[in-house]
């Protein structure tokens, strides 16, 4: 899912982006597309690919409803995609122009967020967790109290990513309570949680596969494919799944509904859902992808890295959000601007 937004993406998502024939605007996170895939599709197909970054879900629905953007496909995560179905900003997919489609893995092809796959193809999918530095903290890492009730080790040492469902979801399961939950009781105790705990953080922000890689930061809630590449580079960086209740999400590509490259919109889904370029797409960001036969073609240091693959006695503990209800969002909201003062 991920990680800062440039400030030259920043600007381009600023004005209004000229469709032509032969090109195509892929909205999608920042840090998240593999060059080498874009080059690769590129060269096949002779359509020039335009990528503009976005650092969340909010971020990019907000630059999408204001209208005039240009983009011609999106990579919202699965609790939104119900959002931008009732908002009628992606349009149905013609499964005929997406012959690939029969290569979605069983799993991914009929999912409550999207039934039948009819408006998104998959993009990757991970969870968001909480990575720690062991070198400064060498006790349990698989809990939430990492940035809830940090041991003192981590003090003044912890980042929150400021991602506004998965950090209040933690922070719900963590005092007991479900995420997207309406009852005021359990959202005071989170919000209550969170206001404790932050004093004790040293920062609410993003890039840390940068960070902690260079010890930077020595813990952070994160997501698993960020940290699998901190790790690459500095073999004292942890991924812990929280026992209290982690977050499981996938991010699938939606087709908007006023996109002007539809043709090469249905060329670019159609491609990713090759297996070897979905394994393209995983070995830049490393996360997990939704096509079947991907595996042949994976990176062999993903096949059982840690931070992929989720221990037996705490996949039970792993959720995939629900899409909040509308007064559930107006607590969400109000929790996150408290937070932020």
């Amino acid at each position: 899912m991920r990680n800062i937004v440039s400030a030259v993406a920043l600007l381009m998502a600023g004005t209004s982006l000229a469709s032509a024939e032969g090109e195509l605007q892929l909205f999608n996170w920042g840090d998240y597309t593999n060059p080498e895939l874009i080059a690769k599709f590129e060269e096949e197909t002779g359509i020039k690919v335009t990528i503009t970054d976005y650092d969340s879900n909010d971020t990019a629905l907000a630059k999408v409803e204001a209208g005039g953007a240009g983009f011609d496909l999106v990579v919202p995560s699965a609790n939104y995609v119900p959002i931008w179905r009732e908002k009628g900003l992606i349009q149905e997919l013609d499964l005929s122009k997406l012959p690939n489609h029969a290569n979605i893995a069983p799993e991914w092809r009929d999912v409550p967020w999207d039934p039948g796959r009819s408006h998104t193809v998959p993009w990757q999918w991970g969870s968001t967790g909480v990575a720690v530095n062991v070198d400064a903290y060498d006790g349990d890492i698989n809990t939430s109290a990492i940035f809830l009730d940090p041991p003192e080790e981590l003090v003044g040492k912890v980042n929150v990513t400021p991602e506004m469902n998965d950090v209040i979801s933690l922070t719900l399961m963590y005092v007991g309570g479900e995420p997207c939950t309406e009852d005021t009781e359990v959202l005071k105790k989170a919000r209550d949680k969170l206001l404790e705990a932050k004093p004790k953080w040293l920062s609410m922000d993003y890039g840390m596969t940068e960070k902690m890689a260079a010890n930077d930061v020595m813990a952070s809630v994160y997501w698993n494919g960020a940290i699998f590449r901190a790790r690459l580079q500095n073999e004292k960086v942890k991924y812990g799944y929280p026992k209290e209740g982690f977050v499981f999400w996938m991010d699938s590509v939606a087709l908007l509904s006023d996109a002007q490259n539809v043709d090469e919109a249905y060329q670019f889904m159609n491609f990713i859902m090759e297996p070897e370029n979905a394994a393209l797409v995983s070995a830049f960001a490393r996360y997990a992808n939704g096509i079947s036969g991907s595996d042949a073609f994976m990176p062999e240091d993903m096949k059982d890295a840690p931070e992929i693959v989720v221990p037996e006695d705490l996949k039970s503990a792993g959720h995939f959000l629900p899409t909040c209800s509308p007064k559930a969002q107006e607590y969400y909201a109000a929790i996150w601007t408290e937070l932020q003062k």
